[in-house]
């Protein structure tokens, strides 16, 4: 990858209101200055408060993030597309241009009605989505050919 260009990555979820926004938070704050990360799902929805109270706990900032949808970005290039849950899996369209597509099958944190129980699960939901994005998404930033 030349040094004037991006290494783009696209998180998509239902909604976009957690799991893939949390994805994109942590990314950002993992990356550099040549990475480029979205996200988005198939319907608008807004942002979890347990979302952005989660990554709030690791002094990551997502309250400014908004959900939106996956067909404005049906035209780009990314260079991984990562699928975050089952529903979005199955019902969203291949992105062609997308060089490497993955999915990581997680539970979604919002099922849940104690609050309490809803906050570790965002929680749980940001630690592994942290784990994953190091273990697999930043080597293959770091392998990128120049």
């Amino acid at each position: 990858m030349s040094s004037q260009q991006n290494f783009r990555v696209l998180f998509l979820c239902t909604h976009n209101s957690a799991r893939s926004q949390m994805a994109e938070g942590l990314f950002r704050h993992l990356g550099d200055d040549n990475i480029e990360v979205m996200s988005a799902g198939t319907e608008l929805s807004h942002i979890k408060p347990e979302a952005i109270e989660a990554m709030k706990e690791w002094a990551i900032d997502i309250s400014d993030h908004y959900s939106k949808t996956y067909e404005q970005f049906l035209d780009e290039d990314f260079d991984v597309v990562i699928t975050v849950c089952e529903i979005i899996r199955n019902n969203c369209p291949i992105f062609p241009s997308a060089r490497k597509h993955l999915h990581w099958s997680m539970l979604d944190p919002d099922d849940l009605d104690d609050p309490a129980e809803r906050l570790k699960a965002f929680k749980e939901c940001r630690d592994e989505l942290n784990y994953l994005i190091v273990k697999e998404l930043l080597p293959l930033v770091k392998n990128e050919p120049e």
